[in-house]
C-alpha cells in the first residue's frame, strides 16, 4: 500500500446497484444495507486512509434513478466536502454514465476526486467483481499521487472521465468505455495516472448547482421513421428541449416534412442538439449534404458527446440558465467539464 496515501480520508456514498445485491426467493436481485458490502470485503480494514460511509435514505437499483437521486448525492457530498481527501459512490452500473455526468455538470471547480464504481456481478458472487472495483476505487480517491479534479467513473482496471463514459456490455466485467477520450488512469501492479489528459485544478471556489428541467426528449432516427411519430413528440406539451441521435456524422433525412417539423419546434423556442448514434467519432454539420439542412434551422451540433452527457446536460443548462435560451445554445457546443471536443 501507497505510504503517501496515510492518514488520508475517503467517503463511501452507497446508492444501491447490482454491487451490494442479493438474490430473493424468485432469483431477483435486490439491494442491501452498506455495512454487509463493508464486511464483504475485509481488505478494507487494512489500508493506508480512513474510510467513512453513508448511504442514501432509499437505495435503489440505478434503473430507478432519477434527477433528485442525483440532488442527493451532491447534498451529502458537499455538506462532507471538506472532511475527506475524496469520494467513491458505489451506483448500478445501468444509469451509471448519466450520474457521473450528472455530477460533473453540478460540481463547478471541483477540486478532489469524485469516483463511481459497481460491480456486475453482487460482491456475495464468488467472482464478483465488484471487490477489485472497490479497493482500485477507494485508493485512487485517496491518492496524493495524482490531481484529480474530476468525476470519474472506475471499472475494470480503467479510470475514465465520468462524463465521457458509456455502458457497453452487460455480460462482461469491462463494462464501460470512453470512445472518444482516452483513459484517465490504468490500475495493473500499481496505478498509472495520465495527468496530462485530466482537467486542470481550478482555482475558483467550488460551488454545486442542483437544478435540473427535464423537460426535454429524444428522437432516436431509423429508417422509415414516419411524420407521426416526429411531430407528436416535438409536440410533447412544455417541451423545453430535444436531442436527436442522427446518423454517422450528424446526418437526418431530408425530406420536406421532417425539416419543417424541427424548424416548427426551433420557432417555438425548443432548443435541439444533435448527437451521433454512434459510439466513436462526432457530428460535423455541413459535411455532408445530408445535415445541411440542420446547420441552415439552427441545430445545435452536439461535437463528440456521449448521449448520456447531452442528456443531463441539457437538463442543467434548462435548470440554470431558466428562459436564456440564447444561452443554452451557445453553452450546448461549449466544453464546461470536458465532455466534449469542441
Amino acid at each position: 500500500m501507497d505510504n503517501s496515501l496515510r492518514n488520508n480520508k475517503v467517503l463511501i456514498v452507497y446508492t444501491g446497484g447490482t454491487i451490494g445485491m442479493v438474490q430473493d426467493e424468485n432469483g431477483s436481485l435486490h439491494p442491501f444495507a452498506m455495512d454487509r458490502i463493508l464486511d464483504a470485503v475485509p481488505q478494507l480494514q487494512h489500508t493506508n486512509y480512513g474510510i467513512d460511509s453513508c448511504q442514501l435514505d432509499n437505495i435503489i437499483d440505478s434503473s430507478n434513478m432519477t434527477p433528485s437521486f442525483w440532488v442527493d448525492i451532491a447534498n451529502i457530498i458537499e455538506s462532507r466536502y471538506n472532511d475527506y481527501d475524496g469520494f467513491v459512490v458505489l451506483h448500478g452500473t445501468d444509469t451509471m454514465a448519466y450520474t457521473a455526468s450528472a455530477l460533473s455538470f453540478m460540481f463547478q471547480n471541483l477540486t478532489k476526486p469524485i469516483v463511481l464504481t459497481g460491480s456486475q456481478l453482487p460482491l456475495g458472487m464468488l467472482r464478483s467483481d465488484g471487490r477489485e472495483n472497490i479497493i482500485c476505487a477507494l485508493e485512487i480517491a485517496a491518492t496524493q499521487q495524482a490531481v484529480i479534479p474530476e468525476v470519474c467513473i472506475f471499472f475494470e482496471s480503467h479510470l475514465y472521465r465520468g462524463n465521457r463514459s458509456t455502458k457497453v456490455s452487460s455480460e462482461n466485467f469491462d463494462a464501460f468505455n470512453s470512445f472518444n477520450y482516452p483513459s484517465l488512469a490504468k490500475a495493473g501492479i500499481s496505478i498509472s495516472y495520465k495527468q496530462h489528459l485530466m482537467l486542470p485544478m481550478p482555482t475558483e471556489t467550488m460551488t454545486v448547482r442542483k437544478v435540473f428541467d427535464t423537460r426535454i426528449a429524444v428522437l432516436k432516427l431509423f429508417p422509415g421513421i414516419t411524420p407521426e411519430v416526429v411531430r407528436s413528440l416535438l409536440g410533447t406539451p412544455d417541451l423545453r428541449g430535444v436531442i436527436i441521435e442522427t446518423y454517422g456524422s450528424g446526418n437526418a433525412p431530408t425530406e420536406k416534412w421532417f425539416i419543417d417539423a424541427l424548424q416548427d419546434a426551433i420557432d417555438r423556442g425548443i432548443v435541439i442538439l444533435d448527437v451521433t448514434q454512434c459510439k466513436a467519432g462526432a457530428v460535423k454539420l455541413k459535411q455532408y449534404a445530408a445535415s445541411c439542412d440542420l446547420d441552415r434551422i439552427g441545430i445545435i451540433g452536439g461535437h463528440d458527446i456521449t448521449i448520456e452527457a447531452a442528456v443531463t446536460k441539457l437538463m442543467y443548462l434548462l435548470g440554470v440558465c431558466g428562459d436564456d435560451t440564447a444561452t443554452v445554445k451557445r453553452l450546448c457546443s461549449t466544453s464546461l467539464r470536458g465532455e466534449l471536443t469542441a
